[in-house]
């Protein structure tokens, strides 16, 4: 964009789904976890709620866009997320920094040419290793992170395929996709920053009967769940790389 955010706007977080109600009640909504994580007072954020009918603003009237995750699939094309991802191709031709998480990962992808569907290595799910590809040790936002760093994942469809220009920064054993630049200060990961340790060991004994239908081991999975600061820390790191003002 010609000119840097103004501080004195808000941080919108596109809030595009909610946790089991019972998550939900425990640990928050998707939109207040990332508003957390982000290190956001509420007076500094905007949480438009666009799986309700909710609109943001146009883009100039922010300094940066959050995307949260959601159980809804980008492949469904509702028309809520269809709207939502128009937004974001207005708003990343306006210059307005972004950062998704997840569906808004995948959301992101989608509004930008990239391809999204089921994951064919299966759904991922609990604290896995992400690893650092060369662009990513390479890349600004990333300086100081190890080359492979836990983080906290629950996904079944993923970016199957990358439009012109974008670059992998990330990672893991089930997903080649799992941090993206798509250009200058717009960011996403399929792993999820702004969620805890509690929040993902809570979710893995709540679904433990159907991932057992697909032949994961939930109890397994929970004792492996450990905390996550270095990819906790990454929506902190963009907001202050580039959305500061």
């Amino acid at each position: 964009m010609n000119q840097p955010p103004s501080a004195s706007l808000p941080v919108l977080i596109l809030h595009t789904g909610d946790p089991d109600e019972s998550l939900r009640a425990s640990h928050g909504g998707y939109g207040e976890q990332l508003r957390v994580a982000a290190g956001l007072a509420p007076e500094q954020s905007q949480i438009v709620a666009v799986f309700r009918g909710e609109r943001p603003l146009a883009p100039p009237r922010y300094r940066a866009a959050l995307i949260t995750g959601s159980p809804a699939m980008v492949t469904d094309r509702e028309p809520w997320s269809e709207d939502t991802a128009q937004w974001l191709r207005d708003a990343r031709a306006e210059g307005l920094p972004v950062f998704g998480i997840c569906y808004g990962h995948q959301l992101l992808a989608h509004a930008l040419g990239g391809q999204v569907g089921d994951n064919p290595a299966g759904r991922e799910v609990g604290t896995q290793a992400i690893t650092l590809t060369p662009a990513g040790r390479e890349d600004a936002l990333l300086q100081g992170l190890p080359d492979t760093f836990p983080a906290q994942t629950v996904h079944l469809q993923t970016v199957l395929s990358l439009p012109a220009g974008a670059r992998v920064l990330a990672r893991s054993d089930k997903d080649a996709h799992q941090m993206v630049a798509w250009g200058p200060a717009c960011y996403s990961t399929q792993f999820h920053p702004e969620f805890g340790a509690d929040f993902i060991s809570d979710m893995v004994a709540l679904y433990a009967e159907p991932y057992a239908r697909e032949h994961i081991d939930a109890a397994a999975l929970r004792q492996a769940v450990r905390p996550t600061p270095e990819s906790g820390s990454l929506v902190r790191r963009f907001l202050r790389a580039c959305a500061a003002g």
